[in-house]
């Protein structure tokens, strides 16, 4: 594998606690090189998850953050300039194609659907990728596969994949695990012990029942890590929740009181 590769291959084994048979169905997907789409709420484990196959398949990992003011040549390169003239530099999807990478596209609804289109050739039979700019057809790398994710539960009419786009992938779906599963998660993640780990879960899933009641999300268990992490630091735990959890979810004074008492219920 080329040295340009090197740095995008995961060395450590990432920690994924498995909730389903999602570990041997991407992987039988990985094996026919299926494109795959993982659906489900902020911060529930989905890159984590790819991060974690990457490690157990021996793929590099090359992961784009998708937003609106993403261009197809964001994705697939571009004429730079420099000292010598021009020279063409490979955007991150080209970049994983040539060279048997995995491409994980984070939250690709965010992208504009003329960007999307561009990943259309690569995700059936053709696995290919027309640089038009460049007059160059790459043919996908045998050991290439496109991974994408967003959160259904923010799709609006406006923002939503097309028919066309989500019928060239396999579907995973991710949810919060179950208490005693994300309770092992944060005590794991952040060294706080059962006891307090379990208090937060408790928590996130008072607050999980109150979206779509005054909440757009609920409290994922990346914002437990981090409440679970100040509290391991020394933070009182009535603090860490404050600022870890309470806040970055909502700024409506009604529903910051509803979550603070949830929080004094249990610290």
């Amino acid at each position: 594998m080329s040295e340009k590769m090197e740095q995008y291959r995961i060395h450590q084994e990432p920690y994924y606690r498995s909730t389903g048979d999602e570990v041997a169905l991407y992987e039988a997907a990985y094996s026919v090189r299926m494109p795959m789409m993982l659906k489900g709420p902020t911060g529930c484990g989905k890159t984590r998850f790819v991060e974690y196959m990457a490690w157990k398949l021996g793929r590099p990992l090359i992961t784009v953050a998708c937003n609106e003011d993403m261009t197809a040549s964001d994705l697939v390169g571009r004429f730079l300039l420099d000292a010598q003239g021009t020279r063409w530099q490979d955007g991150p999807l080209t970049l994983a194609a040539r060279h048997g990478a995995i491409c994980y596209l984070d939250e690709v609804v965010e992208a504009r659907q003329d960007t999307t289109v561009v990943i259309h050739p690569l995700t059936d039979n053709r696995r290919m990728l027309p640089l038009e700019k460049k007059g160059e057809l790459v043919h996908a790398h045998p050991d290439f596969q496109l991974v994408i994710s967003y959160n259904p539960g923010y799709q609006s009419l406006m923002k939503d994949l097309k028919q066309s786009t989500k019928q060239r992938f396999g579907a995973l779906d991710f949810n919060y695990p179950e208490h005693v599963t994300e309770t092992e998660i944060v005590a794991h993640e952040t060294g706080v012990n059962g006891d307090v780990a379990g208090k937060l879960v408790s928590i996130a899933e008072r607050a999980r029942n109150l979206k779509g009641h005054g909440l757009d999300e609920g409290i994922s268990t990346r914002m437990l890590v981090y409440a679970g992490s100040l509290i391991a630091k020394g933070v009182e735990p009535l603090a860490a929740c404050r600022v870890a959890l309470v806040r970055p979810i909502t700024d409506d004074p009604d529903m910051r009181d509803a979550l603070d008492a949830a929080v004094t219920t249990y610290f």
